[in-house]
């Protein structure tokens, strides 16, 4: 009598159904980034062309949105007569300015369409002449959004080309303080380029939390081919993580060279 007839043959789990989500937001990626893959080897022109028209498009859809919302307070705002007599000039362009921001849908469709337009396509173009996104290229894109934002939007005075300077300089100015700011954030501490490769190190071996060990102890990456027992020791760093750490150095064939 055989020992294994009647067996019962358990199958393999199956494995879990993928999320379509999560599908559909990696596809999405890949189509972005193969997109923008395919516009960094076209002319200049062609990718100029193409930013600034799907960044109008999607400003007109930003502008759209937020004339729909401000459409009831458009309404209401006055509409004097031109060349109405008495009419102070300075009332008559703060007029002008708050129907540019309280327009329709339309109105604010084309609007922010012109604006972004303009940012993304000079931006491009300031991008591929100076080889990288600057301050000077950020600062000039939003010079002709905000002449451009000036021109069709009709605010401010009569004088429309000392409105568009005007308008595009102060774009300028904000971009270029927004930059300066994003560029001071995003800038990791002084201290942090001396400690690179400790803290690579350390999460790589998941003792990431003796990091501030490390600094307070002035254990910098050129005094990581000199660590010892001790060393790690005074700065209040436990056996175990501490063989991890002298095991890694000595396995290292570049920090053991040093």
């Amino acid at each position: 009598m055989k020992g294994n007839q009647g067996a019962m043959v358990l199958a393999p789990p199956s494995p879990p159904p993928a999320n379509p989500v999560a599908q559909l937001q990696t596809r999405i990626k890949e189509l972005e980034t193969g997109f923008r893959a395919w516009l960094a080897k076209q002319p200049t022109a062609v990718e100029a062309a193409i930013v600034t028209a799907t960044s109008a498009a999607q400003g007109a859809f930003i502008g759209a949105l937020m004339g729909s919302l401000t459409s009831d307070a458009s309404s209401a705002l006055p509409t004097p007569p031109p060349n109405a007599p008495g009419l102070n000039p300075q009332a008559m362009a703060s007029l002008k300015q708050a129907q540019a921001f309280a327009g329709g849908p339309l109105v604010q469709a084309r609007n922010f369409a012109v604006m972004t337009g303009t940012n993304a396509g000079i931006s491009c173009v300031m991008k591929r002449i100076r080889g990288a996104e600057d301050m000077q290229g950020s600062m000039a894109a939003a010079f002709g959004s905000g002449a451009m934002f000036s021109l069709v939007s009709g605010m401010g005075g009569p004088n429309q080309a000392l409105n568009a300077v005007t308008s595009g300089l102060f774009f300028a100015l904000v971009q270029g303080g927004l930059f300066k700011i994003g560029e001071k954030f995003s800038q990791p501490p002084a201290d942090d380029v001396l400690y690179s490769g400790t803290k690579r190190m350390l999460t790589n071996l998941g003792l990431q939390n003796y990091e501030k060990n490390f600094k307070k102890g002035l254990l910098s990456d050129a005094t990581l081919p000199l660590l010892t027992d001790s060393a790690l020791r005074d700065v209040n760093i436990p056996p175990g993580p501490r063989l991890l750490i002298l095991d890694h150095i000595q396995r290292n064939p570049e920090l053991v060279k040093r």
